[in-house]
């Protein structure tokens, strides 16, 4: 695959030259090898822009980047390092970096300056100049596409003096340069034809190295039956769990696009407009060329298809469960086998509750483990949970952390700060090192011995840790020069955090209030509780329309996402048929019937959206308990539009739980999925009813509760009684008197033995 890339890389490359000629470069601009050594003057933003080379631009900030915030270069850590991936399918044709940075205004300026690396190759020097000093300075610098490959990293290193003198202090304050996030990489990239094989699946239509929100086109034929909406759910699923962060959307075309890969789902009496095969002998997956797109153009079209709908469902399951397996351009599948059924909170993405935890078991590598510098970053480790642990018998996680570090040589101000959630937990001064060890340790600092390493317990309070955590470690190790012209080492600090650090949550059961709708918005539940959503049963209208089958499949996107798993036993029925799934959590989809439906169970319901109407129940502002209900509704015609999640216990099932996305067209349920796609705006989303009007979104609680989960009976019974006061005094006094009798018992017991002998 990589010749392949390089030749189509050459002639476009080749052929941007000849239309372009030697002119279109700035001659201020460093670009190119050749130019690699020397210090260039890059043009500022008043300059006019590079020629742009053939293909499409992007921009990457710098949070795409992989930085969070602005990056600080200072003197005793001067290198910032910017992370830039490129697709499989794509090469780089043209890259521009507009450089936003502020230096000191207290340095030498002739002799300081910044580098800029690409790949281990400088490609530009920068000077700073004292008219700029302490001022915002953009530059832009055109960069060689040669030097870019799959994964790029981008390098900026400072270079600066603010004194002449022999003893200058590389901890100084003058040494700084701040790089602004309003710096941005402009990649220009074009597209080239990958040959039509199923062992490159899942790319194109998901890139690992792309980090843009992923969208993927499913071409369905007209009025799809509610069998080829559950396969077309199943790959969506997969699709949302590989996309992970990114998020996934799925639109629904009836006819190929002309500008993306897309997904087509086919029968014999169901064929998608534009998509022609030949005799379909069984489950099967096809890779084409996107036959409405120009051949050139190297879209693809991914092709499920069966004779009937079992073995579409087949080659959507064989695709999820062994694309490793497929080859060349059409895979017939001869069997499937889901495995054995999972067992409730076990999905891959949440971290085991029923044993201690370590590290080792959240990192994908150990080294993101591991700090460089006196400074350096925080050490980040995720982890996500069940939303619904409940500590009824403690109120803090053990979380065990063992470390090692570059010890001091004696007692100053080197720390290490444990967080979570960017909250402060325990603040440790780092001991020095034992003198008996400082040779070996000088040696191999982070393998000495009990010098250099330390372990503290920490309990984390319960009500910090929510359904996605992460804990942070910061080391600081301070300077050990203790005045100017003593020498001392400007990078030879290490440290980290062990991989077999722990953390327990054995302890918590399983028990939560409902509904909750920000456990919806954040991890799924209930409904993920299965990892494979086998308690699960989406519930869609008799006739969905396009949008409904869009919010059908992103919903399965995010289910897979948050999970780890594809829905691979999930039902889908429609609304007519909801009584079949009586015993399952149930999700509603979508307008028409699906709405009839929700009308059906009544008036109790927190909202009812119906087209051109709203009914809502309200609740005074007061401290009125949860489980009195909603104290007043009130309905009004409306000529906007409105969407809500809503969310209530089944009304056929008891502790079973339902969860709309309801509107009152189908064209805004499209606004419910920008919420749950929107980090800054899906913690909005919580209580049982949450409106969104367009940019608006408004959470509240306004029908009953009920609980899931389990307790043990003495664990319930001091949940229940301690809500009460009395009660407990009253608890107390009986617990005291049978304590008291108790021991009068025995003692009597007792002293008519000694009285018999």
């Amino acid at each position: 695959m990589r010749p392949l890339r390089e030749v189509c890389f050459g002639l476009l490359l080749l052929g941007g030259w000849m239309a372009h000629g030697a002119s279109a470069r700035p001659v201020d601009t460093v670009a190119g090898p050749a130019a690699a050594s020397s210090v260039a003057a890059p043009q500022t933003t008043d300059a006019p822009p590079p020629a742009a080379s053939a293909g499409v631009a992007r921009d990457l900030t710098l949070k795409q980047m992989g930085a969070n915030g602005a990056i600080k270069l200072r003197g005793q850590d001067p290198n910032g390092i910017l992370n830039v991936a490129v697709r499989n399918d794509e090469v780089v044709t043209g890259a521009r970096l507009r450089l936003v940075y502020t230096y000191s205004p207290s340095l030498i300026y002739s002799l300081s300056h910044l580098k800029v690396f690409l790949n281990g190759e400088v490609v530009a020097t920068l000077p700073m100049d004292k008219e700029q000093a302490g001022q915002t300075v953009t530059k832009e610098l055109v960069l060689d596409p040669r030097l870019f490959t799959d994964f790029n990293r981008i390098g900026v290193q400072m270079i600066a003096h603010y004194t002449l003198d022999h003893c200058e202090d590389p901890y100084h304050t003058s040494l700084w340069t701040d790089i602004s996030p309003d710096t941005v990489l402009t990649l220009t990239t074009s597209e080239i034809a990958l040959p039509n094989s199923l062992a490159l699946l899942p790319g194109p239509f998901f890139d690992r190295r792309d980090n843009r929100p992923l969208s993927i086109p499913f071409v369905l034929p007209a009025h799809a039956d509610a069998a080829t909406l559950r396969a077309a759910g199943v790959v969506s699923s997969w699709f949302g769990a590989l996309a992970g962060w990114r998020g996934a959307r799925f639109p629904v075309a009836q006819t190929p696009p002309t500008d993306a890969h897309a997904i087509a789902f086919a029968l014999p009496n169901a064929m998608p407009e534009g998509v022609k095969l030949g005799e379909i002998k069984g489950p099967t997956v096809i890779v084409m060329a996107n036959p409405a797109s120009a051949p050139a153009s190297g879209r693809k079209l991914l092709v499920l298809a069966g004779r009937d709908a079992k073995e579409l469902q087949e080659a959507a399951d064989a695709l999820v469960l062994g694309q490793v397996g497929m080859s060349g351009d059409e895979a017939i599948v001869k069997s499937v086998d889901l495995g054995p059924e999972r067992r409730p909170y076990d999905a891959p993405n949440w971290a085991p509750v029923d044993r201690a935890v370590s590290f080792k078991e959240l990192v994908s590598d150990p080294a993101q483990l591991e700090a460089a510098g006196f400074n350096p970053p925080p050490v980040r480790v995720d982890m996500r949970l069940p939303p619904d642990l409940f500590a009824w018998a403690r109120h803090s996680v053990p979380l065990n952390v063992h470390y090692r570090y570059t010890a001091p040589s004696n007692y100053n101000d080197s720390v290490l700060n444990i967080g979570v959630n960017d909250q402060l937990l325990r603040s440790v001064r780092l001991r020095p090192a034992d003198p008996s060890g400082v040779e070996r340790q000088f040696n191999v600092p982070l393998l000495s011995g009990s010098e250099a390493r330390g372990a503290e317990e920490v309990r984390v309070p319960a009500l910090r840790i929510g359904s996605t955590n992460q804990f942070q470690f910061q080391f600081h190790m301070d300077s050990q020069k203790t005045g100017l012209c003593v020498a001392a080492a400007t990078d030879s600090t290490r440290a980290a955090v062990d991989p077999d650090s722990t953390i327990d949550f054995s302890q918590f059961v399983h028990y939560t209030a409902m509904p909750n709708l920000a456990f919806f918005a954040t991890s799924g539940f209930p409904f993920t509780r299965m990892a494979d959503l086998a308690d699960t049963a989406v519930v869609i209208p008799d006739a969905p329309d396009v949008h409904d089958e869009e919010a059908l499949f992103t919903m399965l996107g995010q289910m897979g996402r948050w999970s780890g798993l594809p829905a691979l036993r999930v039902s889908l029925v429609p609304a007519s048929a909801v009584d079949t799934v009586r015993d399952r959590d149930l999700l509603v989809i979508g307008t028409g019937s699906a709405a009839e439906l929700m009308a059906k169970w009544g008036k109790g319901l927190p909202m009812l959206i119906e087209r051109g109407e709203n009914d809502l129940s309200v609740r005074e502002p007061t401290d009125r308990p949860k489980d009195q209900g909603p104290v007043a509704r009130t309905a009004m015609s409306v000529n906007g539009p409105t969407a809500a999640f809503v969310g209530f216990q089944s009304p056929y099932t008891s502790g079973k739980s339902v969860v709309a996305l309801a509107a009152n067209t189908s064209d805004r349920l499209g606004d419910l999925l920008d919420v749950l796609a929107d980090d800054a705006r899906v913690g909005e989303v919580r209580g049982d009813l949450t409106v969104v009007r367009q940019k608006v979104v408004v959470g509240l609680t306004v029908g009953d509760t009920y609980y899931a989960g389990h307790l043990p009976w003495y664990a319930w019974l001091w949940v229940h009684i301690s809500r009460y006061p009395a009660l407990m005094a009253i608890a107390g006094i009986l617990a005291g008197l049978f304590v008291a009798l108790t021991v009068f018992w025995a003692l009597g017991r007792l002293a008519a033995h000694r009285l018999e002998h």
